[in-house]
């Protein structure tokens, strides 16, 4: 038979400081009480064990409904204990532990209303206050040490027990203070770390933001370059050769006029569809960012025959869409360029989940190149540069290491943003 284990119940900063306030409100309502209570306590166990004839009786009765009366107007009157001066709390507790000594001599058993003392000795501030408030409650508690058989013997007893117990008592109300103090500070820490993520998840939001925006015009700036490097190059070829055509009356050059005139259509309508398809990335509305990876990877390599290796490490989890999309627009031009420049046999890409960082590799073991001198161009399309630039708009980085012989690999790294922050906003 099982045992059920009660799971710890998770509270935020704002509710543990609320239940602390609450139990501290509780505990000085306690020390509010405590006096009357334990001075009641105690005249109800004098009449009850040591009874007295009614002349015996009102000195004590007395002397309790003197404690009563400067309990009352010097201490249940203060309007905030814990900002009272040490001064005032010292007349307060050391008038009430006198009454108390003299109730104490009348009948030992009101030493329960003097351990009041040890607790409204804590009020204290300095610490010497607190040791000596102590100290003077210990020697009326155990005042009953000498009083019954005042020997050599009984005083050592007496001045062994009053120092261990004030010692004891004093080091617990320190502790406990530098427990409360780590507490307080555990929780601001907690609080300003809190302020900070949001701060941060703010700043986030405006990053991305802008990287949307900027990223429409790098589109726009690409598909400008795009129409003009391919389609717009491919009509003016074909012009060119339908003209040729027309201008030669040898129909063996004509017809090779408008075969290269064909030809160059349909290069043109091609790269017309690769650049429409480019406009966005389909494979992000219905999956995560691995498996986007993944078809895209396959449709290149079976466009290449090229085999492509993907592998994902960490904690896969949705990523904000400005986040996913540049990792795939990255990892395709690396593709892109892979399949234009490259020449490599086999490709590799790793997307790897860190805690606050999200990174995508990908290799290729083809012919390299130096980057420090490769610019981009129309030769390169969309560019190293372009995909730096948009990586760095999302705070990230972008580096290229190759050389000549010795393969390429592309390295992009950008904040690891949730989903639930593109959620939030």
């Amino acid at each position: 038979m099982g045992v059920a284990v009660m799971e710890p119940v998770a509270y935020t900063p704002e509710e543990l400081s609320e239940r602390h306030s609450k139990i501290e409100s509780v505990y000085h309502r306690l020390l509010d009480w405590m006096p009357y209570a334990t001075l009641a306590l105690s005249a109800a166990l004098s009449l009850l064990i040591n009874p007295r004839p009614l002349d015996q009786q009102l000195p004590l009765l007395g002397l309790a409904a003197a404690a009563v009366a400067w309990v009352y107007f010097a201490y249940t009157r203060l309007p905030s204990k814990t900002e009272a001066s040490d001064a005032r709390l010292a007349v307060h507790l050391f008038v009430m532990l006198a009454i108390g000594a003299a109730l104490v001599v009348q009948d030992l058993l009101f030493f329960i209303f003097v351990v009041t003392g040890f607790f409204h000795a804590g009020y204290f501030k300095s610490m010497g206050m607190l040791t000596a408030g102590i100290g003077a409650t210990s020697l009326v508690v155990n005042s009953s040490i000498v009083t019954a058989d005042p020997d050599a013997q009984a005083f050592v007893i007496y001045t062994i027990v009053v120092l261990v117990q004030t010692g004891a008592i004093s080091s617990g109300f320190l502790l406990n203070e530098r427990l409360v103090r780590l507490r307080n500070q555990r929780e601001e820490a907690i609080l300003a770390r809190e302020a900070a993520l949001e701060e941060n998840a703010g700043l986030h939001m405006q990053l991305l933001t802008q990287a949307r925006e900027a990223g429409v015009l790098d589109e726009r700036q690409r598909m400008a370059r795009e129409i003009h490097d391919t389609v717009a190059q491919g009509l003016a070829g074909i012009i060119a050769q339908l003209h040729a055509a027309d201008g030669t009356d040898d129909e063996a050059q004509r017809r090779r006029h408008f075969d290269s005139a064909v030809e160059l259509a349909r290069d043109s309508l091609a790269e017309a569809r690769r650049t429409v398809q480019a406009i966005g990335p389909p494979t992000l509305d219905s999956a995560q960012l691995p498996e986007a990876l993944a078809e895209v990877s396959a449709k290149w390599s079976e466009a290449h025959a090229v085999p492509v290796e993907l592998t994902t490490t960490g904690d896969a989890k949705p990523m904000h869409p400005e986040i996913e999309v540049t990792l795939l627009r990255v990892t395709q031009e690396a593709l892109q360029n892979a399949a234009k420049h490259s020449r490599a046999r086999r490709v590799g890409i790793t997307l790897s989940y860190m805690e606050d960082q999200l990174a995508i590799d990908v290799r290729d073991d083809g012919i390299g190149f130096e980057p420090g001198k490769t610019k981009a161009s129309k030769e390169h399309g969309y560019g190293l540069a372009a995909m730096r630039q948009r990586v760095s708009r999302l705070a990230g980085s972008l580096s290229i290491e190759s050389e000549p012989g010795a393969g390429t690999v592309v390295s992009a790294i950008v904040p690891a943003v949730p989903q639930a922050v593109a959620d939030a906003a």
